[in-house]
Order: C-alpha cells, then structure tokens, then sequence
C-alpha cells in the first residue's frame, strides 16, 4: 500500500490572488496561465482562490508557488501527516476594539 503524497493547504485565496496580481517577476498571470503552469486544472485555481478547495498535493503546490515567484510557506500550510487529513482553520481576524 503506497503512502498518499503530503498535502499542503491554501494559506489565504486572497494571498493567492494578490500573489497573482504581482508575481516574482512583477507581471500579473491568470488563473488559466497559472493552472497551465502548475500542471492543475483551471478549477483548481479558482477553487484554492474562493477556499471551495483548501489542499493540492505537495508538487502541485510547490509548482504553483514557483511559478509565482514565492518560497512555497508563503502560500501554503503543511497538513498533518499522522494518518488523519486535518485541514488548518484560517487565520481569524482580531476584533477591532471600540473607541474609549
């Protein structure tokens, strides 16, 4: 029985889409040209951008955040590897605090 690849979740859909916005090189890329480029379906992309999908396989994701020009923890978390899938809940917003 062969060991599933590890996983690696979306940080942020809005990381990613401002990752898109400005790549490493500066240059905005799309969803289309960036699936092409990670070797994913375009559903992918859009679906790790609206959190509909929150996990990719580690060579996808280490494609995605190469061809955006960034260190792969700066789009995605690890997964737990123990056996069970646990997917990281997103980071929360503080509350603001009301004026005194």
């Amino acid at each position: 029985m062969s060991e599933a690849p590890p996983m690696y979740a979306v940080a942020s859909g809005d990381r990613l889409k401002l990752l898109m916005e400005r790549t490493g090189t500066g240059e905005p890329i799309t969803s289309r040209e960036l699936a092409a480029a990670a070797g994913v379906a375009n559903g992918t992309i859009g679906a790790l951008m609206t959190g509909a999908q929150r996990s990719v396989p580690e060579s996808k994701a280490k494609a995605i955040a190469a061809r955006l020009g960034v260190d792969l923890l700066v789009l995605f978390i690890p997964m737990e590897r123990s056996g069970r899938a646990s997917i990281p809940a997103p980071p929360h917003k503080e509350a603001a605090c009301p004026p005194a």
